[in-house]
């Protein structure tokens, strides 16, 4: 696949959520692919910087591509992967011999070394490997500068710092993210002292989210976050305001009669506060999973995803005046 071919691929599964397949129809077997310059980006935009895979055939697919990421970081955002067979590597170092007396000043070619060490494996089986990294991880950069330039690695085996089913578990972990909590208040625009103030999240909340990581023909894993709860602060002490917290995944809409459960009941007024306001806090916990399939897939179990959103109350008191006339 080339790399116009794969970023057209990450985009829209981006968009659409759908799952890509492991080939694309210009790429009937991804052992015969020069993914040297392949570039990829599996993106979140905003808090953190997302996943942005560089020299890697590796796809990333799925609903969880996109929303709001907790800045999840990989151990070790660097490995090598297959990279050229004995073929593609021997045609890239003649090529490069050939070149080298038009290159620039201080810059070359292949040696005639590095063309013979090519030519030598052509009888064997196995793949080069390169170095590939998630460009997107702060400490990308050092730990790439560390791997040395393309391995031959003989069939059936794994070099050092070949990636692993956990590395790629980790990439679809960092790419993963969730929605922004919506917050949804009845009443809305203002409350009033001892008045159940109801929340819940707006839309589609409550749906699982995952993020398929890739590597072509070899492994495939999933992470996949579920909603487990909703958790309210509510902007002031315990003297001034009481929680429902039985919010169950996303909380309760407001229903006419319905049984108070999650939401916050105001005390006192909000008129003393600094911005005459109580600022409520809601966070949306999303439990983590993973596994896969190829390599040495296990499941594994991650810290939740919590990402949390705010809404300004201002709480109002009703001055109730009773008159009446003796005799």
């Amino acid at each position: 696949m080339n790399t116009t071919a794969l970023l057209t691929a990450v985009l829209i599964t981006s968009l659409t959520g759908s799952v890509l397949t492991a080939r694309a129809a210009d790429d009937p077997d991804p052992r015969t692919v020069n993914r040297q310059q392949t570039q990829a980006e599996g993106f979140q935009r905003g808090r953190t910087a997302g996943v942005t895979l560089k020299n890697s055939s590796i796809t990333l697919s799925g609903n969880g591509l996109g929303g709001k990421s907790d800045g999840y970081r990989m151990p070790r955002p660097c490995w090598r992967e297959p990279m050229m067979t004995a073929e593609e590597m021997h045609r890239r170092k003649v090529t490069e011999r050939r070149q080298d007396s038009s290159l620039p000043p201080g810059e070359r070619g292949a040696s005639d070394e590095e063309v013979q060490d090519a030519a030598g494996k052509l009888n064997e089986k196995g793949m080069w490997w390169g170095p590939a990294a998630n460009w997107g991880d702060p400490a990308a950069e050092a730990c790439y500068a560390g791997l040395a330039e393309p391995v031959w690695v003989p069939e059936g085996t794994t070099p050092p710092g070949g990636i692993t089913f956990e590395q790629l578990l980790q990439l679809a972990r960092a790419a993963l993210t969730v929605p922004e909590p919506k917050v949804k208040l009845s009443p809305d625009a203002q409350s009033y002292v001892n008045l159940e103030t109801w929340v819940w999240l707006e839309g589609a909340q409550a749906a699982p989210r995952s993020v398929t990581a890739t590597l072509p023909g070899v492994m495939s894993a999933t992470v996949t976050a579920t909603p487990q709860g909703l958790e309210i602060k509510s902007g002031t002490t315990d003297d001034r305001a009481t929680i429902a917290g039985d919010c169950g995944a996303t909380g309760h809409p407001y229903e006419k009669g319905g049984e108070f459960r999650c939401g916050v009941r105001y005390l006192r007024a909000s008129i003393d506060q600094a911005r005459k306001v109580y600022t409520l806090t809601v966070t949306a916990v999303w439990n983590v999973t993973g596994g896969g399939t190829g390599g040495d897939a296990a499941a594994l179990t991650y810290a939740p995803i919590r990402v949390s959103a705010s809404r300004d109350v201002p709480v109002n008191e009703i001055q109730t005046i009773v008159s009446g006339r003796d005799g």
